[in-house]
């Protein structure tokens, strides 16, 4: 475990880590608590008033993260085709850069998601995220129904398992 989550966060080409078994972060099958994070314009956001209304994907972002830049095309693949039915979301960590630096980067680099952003590290504790790039996708019911860190997430086939269960 502490190999995978130091090769995420030190980028090691190619390296994905996938939980099954909860050992990655927030374990599978629970409930996230609810947390407070805020938009990129400062307003509030209580997280848990939106999970649990319908599946969703929230990924640990920073603009800094070669894995989460490597990810992004398989992110925003499953983003065309599944998201009129999964709410896609950046949780954007507040570590070496500022809200400031994630909206110029956004305005360069358009990205096709919500970004929030996580000042406090309310959402790194709550999620249990152990990297940039770690994914959770939450099943409709607000469960986590995967987690997984590193660019060679098969996101399209963690998206689908939620999709296809409602």
């Amino acid at each position: 475990m502490v190999f995978a989550v130091l090769a995420a966060s030190l980028g090691v080409p190619g390296y994905a880590a996938a939980q099954d078994e909860g050992d990655l972060g927030i374990a599978i099958g629970t409930k996230p608590p609810a947390v407070t994070v805020e938009d990129l314009d400062g307003r509030l956001v209580d997280l848990g008033q939106v999970v649990g209304k319908k599946p969703m994907l929230l990924e640990f972002w920073a603009t800094w993260c070669p894995l989460c830049e490597a990810l992004l095309p398989r992110l925003e693949a499953a983003h065309s085709r599944y998201g009129s039915q999964v709410d896609f979301v950046a949780i954007a960590v507040a570590v070496n850069q500022s809200q400031a630096s994630v909206k110029r980067h956004l305005a360069r680099h358009p990205i096709p998601f919500r970004f929030l952003w996580d000042r406090n590290g309310n959402a790194v504790r709550a999620f249990q995220a152990p990297s940039t790039s770690y994914v959770v996708v939450l099943d409709a019911s607000g469960k986590v129904a995967y987690t997984g860190s590193g660019d060679g997430q098969d996101i399209d086939a963690a998206v689908r398992r939620v999709v296809t269960a409602n």
